[in-house]
């Protein structure tokens, strides 16, 4: 799938039977009760970012990644004495909790690039969190890579979007961004050559020669002075026979 830049692409993934979240306590549902109700909240927020409705999908992926966090047994372990027992999940449980939650930070990070007013460090934030579970997530790459070319890191940005164009070599926006990298990286390269030839430029130069060729003319004319003064037995009249004058 292409990481789309004007309408960017959600992660979404299906559930064996949509859920009511009713007024039931999270805590006192059963485990696959409460997983499907999180990938049904994920889904309606997918409806609201189809509806360009930014707000409530970012509203709904939050719920969705609230209700995950008390079953997420690396996100919540639980201090003994002081809360319920985080309760121990099948690999399955395990497995759509992840799917489910990954694909919140993911979606969340699309819905942030899409504001009109876009926080690059949360779209780094949430980009990241994806990539630790999902290394090789293009979407995920991609926009890392958006978000630190934007706050002005361009060499982390070539990392992240070189990955993504190993991943999925025909990506026209991740090849479009990678250009724009190489472009800064060019200009920065640039600056700097230009900053070490104003260090050593001509001008300089010629100051410090100009300075050094003063000083041997002051030189020349004290000493060109002592010359021109006569010796001592020149300002005698006429020598006495002692040699005084």
């Amino acid at each position: 799938m292409e990481a789309t830049e004007g309408e960017e692409s959600l992660d979404e993934q299906a559930v064996a039977e949509p859920v009511s979240s009713g007024h039931q306590r999270a805590s006192m549902k059963p485990i696959w009760a409460l997983l499907e109700e999180a990938a049904q909240i994920k889904s309606e927020g997918n409806a609201f970012y189809r509806e360009k409705n930014i707000r409530s999908a970012i509203g709904h992926y939050h719920r969705a990644l609230l209700i995950l966090r008390s079953l997420d047994s690396k996100m919540m372990t639980s201090v003994k004495g002081f809360g319920p027992e985080t309760p121990a999940l099948t690999p399955e449980q395990e497995t759509l909790l992840r799917n489910t939650q990954v694909d919140c930070y993911n979606n969340i990070a699309a819905c942030l690039l899409q504001k009109q007013s876009v926080d690059y460090a949360r779209v780094l934030e949430y980009s990241l969190r994806v990539l630790q579970w999902r290394p090789g997530d293009v979407k995920a790459l991609y926009r890392a890579g958006v978000a630190t070319l934007e706050m002005g890191d361009a060499e982390t940005a070539k990392k992240y979007l070189i990955q993504a164009c190993r991943e999925q070599p025909n990506d026209a926006n991740v090849r479009k961004y990678l250009q724009k990298v190489e472009e800064k990286l060019n200009q920065e390269l640039q600056k700097t050559k230009a900053m070490y030839r104003g260090m050593f430029s001509p001008s300089l130069k010629s100051s410090s020669t100009e300075g050094i060729s003063q000083t041997k003319t002051t030189g020349e004319g004290v000493y060109h002075s002592a010359q021109s003064k006569p010796p001592l037995e020149r300002d005698c009249i006429q020598p006495q026979p002692n040699g005084e004058c």
